[in-house]
C-alpha cells in the first residue's frame, strides 16, 4: 500500500467514525490535548501517522515540536489543534469527559480493526505513541527525497 493510498484508507475509517450515531461535543477546551495533565497521549497507526504528517507538513512546518508543559505538539497557543481534520483517531474518540467521554470500544471495534489492517499492509508494527509515530514518518519522508 503507497502513503497515498494509506492517507486514503484511514480518512475513510474517519469519515466513516463521523458517521457514527454517538453523541459528542468537543468544546475545544483543550484539556484533552494536555497529555501530561491528563496522563494520556494518543496512539498512531502507521497509517495515521501519514495523516497527521501530511496535515502538519500542510501547515508548512517539517519537525514536531515537545512543548515544554507536556501538551500536544500540535496544539497552538492560541488553543486549536494545528491538524483538526488530520487528528489522529485517539484524538476522534475523546478520553475527553467534556466531550462526552471516551467511546465504547465496542462502537468502534471494526474501525480500530481497519486501522490496524492498513498498519499491517504499510509494515508497521502496531500503534506508537504520537510523537514517536510522527518523527519516525517525517524521518522517512525527509529521507525519501
Amino acid at each position: 500500500m503507497t502513503p497515498i493510498a494509506a492517507i486514503q484508507a484511514v480518512r475513510a475509517v474517519y469519515a466513516e467514525l463521523a458517521c457514527l450515531p454517538l453523541q459528542r461535543s468537543c468544546s475545544t477546551l483543550t484539556e484533552c490535548c494536555r497529555f501530561r495533565l491528563t496522563g494520556r497521549t494518543p496512539y498512531l497507526t502507521r497509517g495515521e501517522s501519514f495523516v497527521a504528517a501530511s496535515a502538519w507538513r500542510a501547515t508548512g512546518r517539517t519537525s514536531i515540536p515537545r512543548p515544554s508543559d507536556g501538551a500536544c505538539p500540535f496544539l497552538a497557543t492560541h488553543g486549536r489543534c494545528q491538524i483538526y481534520d488530520g487528528r489522529p483517531f485517539g484524538c476522534r474518540t475523546h478520553f475527553c469527559h467534556a466531550a462526552g467521554g471516551p467511546y465504547r470500544r465496542s462502537d468502534v471495534r471494526n474501525l480500530i480493526r481497519q486501522l490496524e489492517t492498513i498498519d499491517a499492509q504499510l509494515g508497521g508494527c502496531g500503534a506508537m505513541n504520537l510523537l514517536t509515530a510522527l518523527q519516525h514518518t517525517l524521518a522517512a519522508s525527509r529521507q525519501a527525497r
